[in-house]
């Protein structure tokens, strides 16, 4: 059970929770004495309580956009990376689109790595996430990676996801500004019980919060008695997955598992015993009574789209419209295909044809045992449900076949991966076309396992918890709860031999190598250079979208992501899974709008209607949509527009800070309006005086939409003086390149 108290509240040292209004103290002076206080004082960089500059312990990118961010950190004329920065390589190392595209990017970021002076994780070692818990992240620290589930609040760390843009600056000794965060209370209590697992806590939260926006860009700071009751490989999985909720970061209290933790992985002098200071105010209060959890599934095309299992199993008429649902909005989101779930009921119960447990939730050690342990002596038939595994390490995998739970898994006929994130990122087990895989991974985002619905292929996948995925392939592919099987679920424990990443990780930090020839494969391209803004600017739309884009839809997984060291040829894929005529329209007002009568004349009467000259009025595409941003803090979802000619985003909503971040980076003004009615496509929009506005801390911009004869007032919101000099230089790059 979870209930929300959405107004100000606060802790008193004895645990009890009370309203601000009825507290005797100060709540502002409370609000300093949460544990997310406690990290983010503990490395700004000045007085200023509100708007905060910060410095980071270290850096972290996954080989999803490593190679771009390298790009990015070079031509901002690196000589050596200032902080820690670990690359690891577990996102899509598999060459899945034939050639030398990804070992080549693998080469180039390990010549970057010892040139600069960087730690490096070789492919197949480990997921990000995995690495950094084993090997890294330690209480008090504040992590910034260029990956969404940055989460490391259990360890008693805080991360943060961010773009790799923002890392490449924070490498060369730039600082991150951020407004002070929300705190809310996320207060546990009980114990889950056998058959439950971390995953589905995690998505009656998402189910609880994602829709109101309730955690969105807030810090999430767990206590209470039940986090003595949950593992630690339940907690890092609750942990990450925390992300689908649209927060910001978490920190957790620690306590005496953390610190045998740190001591199995040989790391004692880590641990950080942390609780709030005292009574501690909070924005708000989370409370989940694990007890009470059931077994949950979130069906296509969002982990926000959660049912518990036993709803659909039980409740036929509810089953029947949950699918119906998911059907039509796959006919939107595609422009058409069909896909179908109503016709995989069978006996009153949705069937499956795939299942994976891997990734940052689902591949640690417990989710791997208790899978075994459901499954039992069952071994899948030929017309069974196949099941994949991707181990989330090597010391992982290795503790896995020592006690036997891999041999138990592969005996039952599961097949075992290597140790990347690959199901989740839609680069390996992409289902067969109209056909529905389960998986204990982050998401399932429209197209993100991996189809391709712009060659008329669109499969879809759902999230549950280990546990219930190894009932429902039991089960023959009937959708399971585990707790139709009554586990007995005994305590785990298993150890970790750290000599495997003493020996494979280079670990260069504070000795870089100057004279490191880089290899730079036939795919490597340097950005395109990138205007700066001009006085005034004039945008064509050249995408209109009801409903959200996400940065999945912004910039695919999987395949393309083959071709991140490519800005041209990645930027290819924009929207390819939306709209697929997003990139051509957009590239051809990019080259031959000079050409345009409509644009040329447009241009020519507001340059006489404001007494200016042509050549002070810049040009770019903007994109139009109701929400933007919702997903993955890869930057290409950002980079990837502005490659094609784009200087501008309209929304009512940016879905994540780490999105809007990605805009700032790469010189797109990040447009925000109330309006009912939306620009559509073809429409263009006239802002005067943007670049004077935008530097003397405007937040609110004229602008005309002149086909439709049309006055509007657009706002850009909160940004800090350098956000505003990054934008109007035209991006990041740019901004550094020139030495400020």
């Amino acid at each position: 059970m979870i209930r929300l108290t959405k107004e100000p509240v606060v802790r008193l040292a004895d645990g009890s929770f009370v309203k601000a209004v009825s507290y005797g103290g100060s709540w502002q002076g409370a609000r300093n004495h949460t544990m997310a206080w406690q990290i983010l004082r503990g490395h700004r960089t000045s007085e200023d309580e509100k708007n905060l500059t910060l410095k980071f312990d270290c850096l972290v990118s996954p080989d999803d956009n490593s190679v771009s961010t390298l790009q990015e950190a070079r031509a901002m004329h690196c000589s050596e990376f200032l902080l820690p920065w670990i690359f690891t390589n577990g996102h899509n190392p598999l060459a899945c689109s034939g050639g030398t595209i990804n070992n080549d990017d693998h080469v180039f970021g390990y010549d970057c790595v010892r040139k600069y002076g960087g730690i490096y994780v070789p492919p197949y070692t480990a997921i990000i996430h995995q690495y950094m818990r084993e090997a890294v992240a330690a209480g008090g620290q504040l992590i910034l990676a260029g990956d969404s589930h940055t989460r490391y609040g259990c360890l008693g760390a805080m991360g943060i996801g961010e773009g790799g843009i923002e890392l490449a600056k924070q490498a060369i000794g730039g600082s991150y500004s951020v407004h002070r965060p929300q705190v809310l209370a996320v207060l546990l209590t009980g114990s889950l019980r056998p058959g439950v697992g971390a995953m589905d806590v995690a998505l009656d939260l998402i189910r609880e919060t994602f829709a109101t926006g309730w955690n969105k860009n807030k810090i999430l700071e767990f206590v209470g008695p039940g986090i003595h009751n949950l593992s630690m490989d339940a907690r890092f999985g609750l942990d990450a997955m925390t992300t689908e909720s649209a927060c910001y970061s978490t920190i957790w209290e620690t306590d005496e598992k953390v610190k045998e933790w740190f001591r199995v992985h040989q790391r004692p002098q880590d641990y950080r015993h942390l609780v709030p200071e005292g009574d501690a105010g909070y924005d708000g209060l989370i409370e989940i009574d694990l007890s009470k959890i059931e077994p949950m599934i979130a069906l296509p095309f969002h982990p926000s789209n959660v049912f518990s299992v036993r709803s659909l199993t039980e409740n036929q008429t509810f089953l029947e419209d949950a699918l119906r649902e998911v059907e039509e909005n796959a006919e939107k989101l595609s422009g058409g295909l069909h896909y179908t779930l109503r016709d995989k009921v069978r006996d009153g119960r949705l069937t499956v044809q795939y299942a994976t447990i891997g990734g940052c939730v689902g591949g640690m050690f417990e989710n791997l045992y208790r899978a075994a342990e459901i499954l039992g002596d069952y071994v899948i038939p030929h017309d069974g449900v196949p099941l994949g595994i991707y181990p989330a390490s090597q010391p992982t995998l290795a503790e896995a076949m020592k006690q036997g739970v891999i041999g138990r898994l592969i005996q039952a006929g599961a097949t075992l991966h290597p140790c990347m994130c690959g199901p989740c990122f839609g680069s390996t087990d992409v289902p067969a076309n109209n056909s529905l895989s389960i998986r204990h991974v982050a998401r399932n985002y429209y197209s993100r396992e991996g189809s391709r619905p712009d060659q008329g292929q669109l499969s879809a996948s759902a999230i549950m918890d280990a546990r219930s995925i190894a009932a429902t392939v039991r089960n023959g592919g009937r959708l399971t709860s585990a707790l139709e099987w009554e586990p007995v679920e005994e305590p785990v424990s298993y150890g970790y031999d750290a000599s495997y990443y003493e020996k494979a990780v280079y670990q260069g930090y504070g000795k870089p190598q100057p004279d490191v020839r880089l290899r730079l494969g036939p795919n490597i391209a340097d950005w395109p250079e990138m205007p700066e803004m001009k006085e005034h600017m004039l945008l064509k739309v050249t995408g209109s979208y009801a409903g959200s884009i996400t940065t999945d839809e912004l910039c695919p997984s999987g395949e393309a992501s083959s071709l991140r060291s490519n800005p041209d040829k990645i930027a290819e894929f924009t929207l390819r899974s939306r709209d697929r005529g997003y990139v051509e329209r957009t590239k051809a007002f990019r080259d031959q709008r000079e050409t345009d009568p409509e644009f040329r004349q447009i241009r020519k009467e507001f340059a006489e209607r404001y007494g200016i000259r042509e050549e002070e009025i810049g040009c770019g595409a903007v994109l139009v949509s109701e929400a933007v941003g919702d997903g993955s803090s890869r930057e290409q979802a950002a980079s990837n527009q502005k490659t094609l000619g784009g200087w501008a985003n309209l929304a009512r909503e940016y879905s994540t800070k780490r999105y809007r971040s990605n805009c700032i980076g790469w010189g797109l003004i990040p447009l925000q309006t109330e309006d009912r009615v939306l620009p559509e496509e073809g429409t263009y929009l006239f802002l005067p005086g943007v670049r004077k506005a935008i530097l003397t801390g405007a937040r609110e911009l004229p602008a005309c939409l002149p086909t439709v004869n049309r006055q509007l007032t657009l706002q850009i919101g909160e940004m800090t003086q350098e956000e505003r000099e990054i934008l109007v230089s035209g991006g990041m790059i740019n901004y550094y390149r020139a030495g400020c």
